[in-house]
């Protein structure tokens, strides 16, 4: 069994106190628990495909199913998406950092076991600066899928994450409690019209006057 390390963070903070020592864990195979706007996410190295699988065993999540990764700025997200149109320009100019995942076509060269069908990346810039400025630190994307079991609901609470994957992963990063309420809204700009894939923190009402095309 691992012994679970636990970080306190301020997310909100501006600068990067602790993101170091987690990056550096996370380059070398761990995986964290961190608080995102919303609810805890198990984070990992996104190119790291034992990492990676790692966080789907932990939460019973089908192989299939791609997971969506966080980026520190619209630099990442270029590296890591293959084409960028006017919904995304104005999505992104709107709603970044903010609760919002962009569906995109994937980069050449990236893993394809973090594409989706059709080779594409889900991605969003979070609104919590210490979240950013950990992403920064790694010089790649960080996994984004809720620290729950699949099936489950999602936690944001940081006691009950600890309860749950206590000896199962490397860190905790403890910010406090989450916002909690509705995940991020999901939009996918991959085909040839834009669609809401999942409505959440931000309304659909509030996207259509940015999905252009």
């Amino acid at each position: 069994m691992l012994v679970t390390r636990t970080v306190r963070i301020d997310p909100m903070a501006g600068g990067a106190a602790g993101a170091r020592e987690v990056a550096d864990a996370l380059l070398a195979g761990a995986v964290a628990a961190c608080p995102t706007e919303t609810f805890y996410a198990l984070g990992a190295a996104a190119f790291s495909r034992r990492a990676v699988d790692r966080v789907r065993r932990l939460k019973g999540r089908d192989a299939s199913k791609p997971l969506s990764v966080l980026a520190s700025d619209l630099d990442m997200v270029a590296a890591i998406a293959a084409a960028t149109g006017p919904s995304f320009i104005a999505l992104a100019g709107e709603f970044w950092p903010g609760p919002l995942t962009v569906v995109l076509p994937a980069a050449a060269g990236l893993p394809e076991f973090l594409l989706g069908p059709g080779r594409t990346i889900a991605v969003r810039i979070p609104p919590v600066p210490w979240l950013r400025a950990l992403v920064r630190e790694m010089s790649e994307p960080l996994t984004a899928t809720s620290a729950n079991l699949s099936g489950e609901s999602e936690l944001a609470d940081p006691a009950e994450v600890a309860a749950l994957f206590d000896g199962k992963i490397e860190l905790i990063v403890d910010g406090g409690p989450t916002a909690g309420g509705l995940p991020s809204t999901i939009v996918d700009l991959a085909g040839d019209r834009p669609r809401v894939l999942r409505e959440g923190r931000i309304p659909a009402s509030r996207l259509e006057p940015f999905l252009l095309g």
